[in-house]
C-alpha cells in the first residue's frame, strides 16, 4: 500500500496540481489539508474563511471571493439558461458548488469532498457543470483493490445500478484508463455468471454484447467475456472454460455486470479477503471529482486527493 502512494507522489511530483477540498469547517480536512501542504507535493485549496483556518493554507472564502462575479458568469453560460445570474449566485453559496467551478474555470484541477455532505452533494455539481467526457454517457464509480503487491480495479461498484450494455463497454474503456494511472497494466474481465456460453439469458447476452462493444472501443486492449469470476483470475479455470480467451486467469480489471454485484463483490474482498478498497473513483468526467464517505478518517482525505490528483495527469 505505502509503495503505491510512494509511486504517486513520484509521478505527482514537480506536477504543480491542486486540488479544492470544500468543506474547510471539517477538522479532518483541516489536518489532511496540512499534510497535503506541509509535503508540498499537491497544492490543497480549502474553502473557508482564514480567520478560521491555519494561515499557511490556501484559503478561498466564497463570501469575499474577488472573482465571484465571473464565477456567476461561467455557471449560467454552462447551465444554459437554466439557472439566472441570481440564481447563480445563491447556488455559488454552497461550497460544492463552488468548489466544482473552481475546478471547471481551471482554477484547480480537481475536488475531493463528501466528508460533511451526501454523495449527491458531491456528486451533483460535477454532473451538471464539469459534465462527462465527449462519447461517455454517464460516469461510473471505481475502486483500486490494494492487498500487499497486488492491485486490482472493480468497477462500477458505486454509480450505475442497472447497467447496459453500452453503460457496461463505456465503464470497460474507463476502468482501462484508471488502471494506467495507478500502475496497472489492465487486462479486463466482464463477469458474469456464464463462461462463454455457459449458460444463456438475457443477463448473459448483456455481458456478451458489451465485450464486443468494448473491444471495438479499446481494440489494443486485452479485453475478455463473458467471464465467470473464477475463469477470470484462476489460470487453470480458464484454461478448461475458456481456452481461445486472450484473458488466461490473469485478468486485474473487474467490470461487474450491475451495481449491485460490484457493491457486494468489492465489500467480501475487502472484509474478507483483506483487501484495501480505494474510492469511489469517479470515471468518465471531464476533470476529477471524487467522493468520500462521511465516515472517513483524515487518513482517507489524503489518500484520495493523491488518487485525484493522479487522475489530473491521465
Amino acid at each position: 500500500m505505502a509503495d503505491l502512494f510512494q509511486e504517486l507522489k513520484d509521478k505527482l511530483r514537480n506536477a504543480n496540481i491542486s486540488i479544492v477540498l470544500p468543506e474547510g469547517t471539517d477538522e479532518r480536512i483541516i489536518e489532511a489539508a496540512l499534510k497535503l501542504q506541509e509535503e508540498g507535493i499537491i497544492k490543497p485549496v480549502v474553502i473557508g474563511t482564514s480567520q478560521s483556518l491555519p494561515k499557511n493554507l490556501t484559503v478561498i472564502d466564497p463570501e469575499t471571493y474577488e472573482e465571484i462575479d465571473e464565477l456567476v458568469q461561467a455557471l449560467v453560460e454552462r447551465r444554459k439558461g437554466k439557472v439566472t445570474q441570481d440564481e447563480a449566485r445563491e447556488l455559488l453559496k454552497d461550497v460544492n458548488y463552488f468548489g466544482t467551478m473552481l475546478v471547471y474555470t481551471k482554477r484547480a484541477n480537481g475536488l475531493v469532498s463528501g466528508a460533511a455532505h451526501t454523495t449527491a452533494e458531491t456528486v451533483r455539481p460535477a454532473l451538471q457543470i464539469i459534465k462527462t467526457k465527449p462519447g461517455i454517457s454517464k460516469t461510473s464509480g471505481a475502486f483500486i483493490m490494494v492487498k500487499d503487491d497486488l492491485r486490482y480495479v472493480f468497477a462500477d461498484c458505486a454509480i450505475t445500478i442497472a447497467p447496459t450494455s453500452e453503460d457496461l463497454a463505456e465503464i470497460a474503456v474507463e476502468s482501462v484508463k484508471t488502471a494506467a494511472a495507478f500502475g496497472i497494466k489492465p487486462k479486463v474481465a466482464m463477469l458474469s455468471f456464464s463462461t462463454k456460453g455457459s449458460a444463456q439469458s438475457e443477463e448473459t447476452e448483456k455481458v456478451v454484447k458489451a465485450t464486443e462493444m468494448a473491444k471495438k472501443l479499446a481494440p489494443n486492449v486485452a479485453i475478455e467475456g463473458e467471464l465467470q469470476f473464477d475463469a477470470s483470475i484462476v489460470p487453470a479455470i480458464a484454461a478448461k472454460k475458456a481456452p481461445e480467451a486472450v484473458v488466461q486467469g490473469d485478468a486485474n480489471v473487474f467490470v461487474f455486470p450491475s451495481l449491485e454485484a460490484g457493491n457486494i463483490g468489492y465489500k467480501i474482498a475487502e472484509r474478507l479477503g483483506g483487501f484495501e478498497a480505494i474510492g469511489p473513483i469517479l470515471q468518465g468526467l471531464n476533470a476529477p471529482v471524487n467522493d468520500l464517505s462521511r465516515g472517513c478518517s483524515a487518513e482517507d482525505v489524503y489518500k484520495l486527493a493523491y488518487i485525484t490528483a493522479a487522475q489530473v495527469l491521465n
